[in-house]
Parts: structure tokens; sequence; C-alpha cells
């Protein structure tokens, strides 16, 4: 079905696909991908690398033209009216696009000047970013010179400085420590709250437990769409015993090689095992791992956090 130049007739959405479609040449990247993003929401886009997720954002950006089917960005069509999205919307990147030999104030004054903000609302816009993202006394201080966080921070003021409906984050913490990914996020929330749409790539599932919804893409097609819990309760097939013992990666290696488990992951010092019925296997488990002079300290069944899922959908 070749929908584009359709219309959204619903204005609760941000946005609409249908049927979006992305080939190069004989590639098919984004593979009949269809969902929509309710206005206000904070919506996760999640794939392993080369899944498609760029892909599908610069598609809804109108900087690549789909193949087949169609889209509409806070009602406007991705093929036919592209200026009207872009002056509506901000994007960030994981390389966080600022100008390093400027300064914050002079890279706020550019990106003002890129999005049509000047005089007295470029003034009072630019005291709002620094208040915001805690960069009030910064204002001289070289882009090059700050750390990853406070980049970061910039490169979001940057992308509002225009007051956008809506924000494209592609991947805006890669590389950030933990503490300025979750300073990061508060400030998502807040402007969630006050009515802004965030659309969002991420590969830290802790990031993606805090969406309202989300979206997993693999091999260029979705597999799984709804809030994280209900992710997690439809695509998360058989239980999940968390393993604590004396040498993880070697006890994961020779649970593997048993070939009795559908998934069998390390997280951190801990393994998790997934398979239907898997209590019914904790004396097999422990008497392998014995033979091979792994002491186990505790096997408990657990929730399925969203990286077991994560980690099922990309290996199935």
């Amino acid at each position: 079905m070749d929908v584009r130049g359709w219309k959204s007739t619903d204005s609760s959405h941000a946005i609409e696909t249908a049927e979006l479609t992305k080939r190069f040449g004989d590639f098919t990247a984004v593979n009949q991908v269809s969902f929509s993003v309710g206005r206000g929401e904070i919506f996760g886009f999640l794939g392993p690398n080369g899944a498609g997720k760029t892909t599908t954002i610069r598609m809804l950006l109108g900087l690549l033209a789909p193949t087949k089917g169609g889209a509409t960005v806070l009602g406007f069509d991705i093929a036919r009216q592209t200026a009207e999205i872009q002056q509506r919307i901000g994007y960030m990147s994981q390389r966080f696009s600022l100008y390093n030999d400027l300064t914050v104030a002079e890279n706020l004054n550019f990106f003002g000047g890129v999005y049509g903000v000047r005089n007295r609302r470029l003034r009072n816009r630019k005291a709002y970013v620094l208040e915001m993202a805690g960069l009030v006394g910064r204002e001289r201080e070289l882009a090059k010179n700050l750390s990853g966080g406070w980049r970061q921070r910039l490169a979001l003021g940057c992308a509002i400085l225009h007051q956008p409906e809506m924000l494209f984050l592609d991947e805006p913490t890669a590389g950030v420590d933990p503490i300025s990914r979750r300073d990061f996020w508060d400030l998502l929330y807040l402007l969630s709250d006050q009515g802004r749409t965030i659309f969002v790539t991420t590969h830290y599932m802790d990031e993606a437990e805090h969406c309202h919804r989300l979206a997993f893409i693999q091999r260029g097609r979705l597999v799984a769409l709804g809030s994280p819990e209900q992710v997690k309760a439809e695509k998360m097939h058989g239980q999940v015993l968390e393993i604590d013992c004396s040498a993880p990666e070697a006890a994961m290696g020779t649970l593997r090689a048993a070939n009795l488990f559908d998934e069998v992951s390390l997280y951190g010092a801990l393994i998790h095992v997934v398979a239907e019925g898997v209590v019914a296997h904790r004396p097999h488990i422990r008497q392998i791992l014995e033979e091979i002079g792994i002491k186990t300290r505790s096997m408990e069944i657990i929730a399925p956090s969203l990286e077991d899922v994560f980690i099922a959908s990309a290996r199935g």
C-alpha cells in the first residue's frame, strides 16, 4: 500500500506511520513499519545497531524519502510538508551538533539564528535554557572544554530554543556517565510535563523502562509495541532465573553449551537463564555448575526486565 500524501485524521497523535518502508538497492532498512505516538508522550524506539532506528528518524524528519508507505508528524505529511515539520521539531543526535570553538552563549546565539529566534525572544529563551540546563555561569566557556554531560545539556538547550512541539533524540545519552544520564532524563520528564512529545532512541534499557510507550525494531521490522509493562507481558516467553555464582562467565558458557534453555545471558556479575518452567531446572543447573567447580550462591525467579525482552527479541 502506497500512502504517501495520506493525512492523519487523529489530532491526538504526534506521529502516525503506515507501512513505512525504505530500501537501498536490494537492502530493506525499514520494512512496513506502522505505529503511532501520542502527543505529550515519551516514546522509546529501541533496536540493535543497524536495525533501522536512524533511517526511520531520517524519514520522519523529511531527510529521506520513503520507498513505500507514509507518515505524518504533527499532522504534516513527511513527503510533502517537510518545511512545516522542521519548523516545529527539535533534533539532537548522539554527536551533540555543537560548535566546539564557540562559547556556550555563542552556540545558543547561533542556533537561535538558525531557528529564527532573535532579539528579546532570544534573550528570554537563552535565559530559560541556561537555567533549565544548569549552565548559568558557564556562558563564556568554550563548548570543547565542557564535559560530556554539560555538552549534552547544551545540545538539548540548543534543540529547544525555538520552543518546538516535538523533540527527536537519536541516542542522546551514548557515552555519557550514569549520573549525567539520570540528570538528562530529569530534563526530558520536565519537557514532557510541559506538553512536548519526545521520540528517543536509546540502547540503555533502564532508560527505556521510563518511557510511556516504546517499540522494538529488529532487522527493519517492528517486533514489539506498547508500554514497558505490555511489552514484557506479551513478548517475554518463559521465566527468568537469576543466578549468583562464583565464576559467572565460565558458568554462562557451560549453561549455554547444555542447550537446555531459551536464553542464557550475563548481567554484570549475575546470570539470567530464560526457559518455560525454568524453576524445575534448578537442581540440574546446580549439579552442572558443581561438576566444573563453580559454587552457586543463589538462584531466584525474578520478573523479566526490558533487557531480557530486548535480548530475546534481538536473537529471535
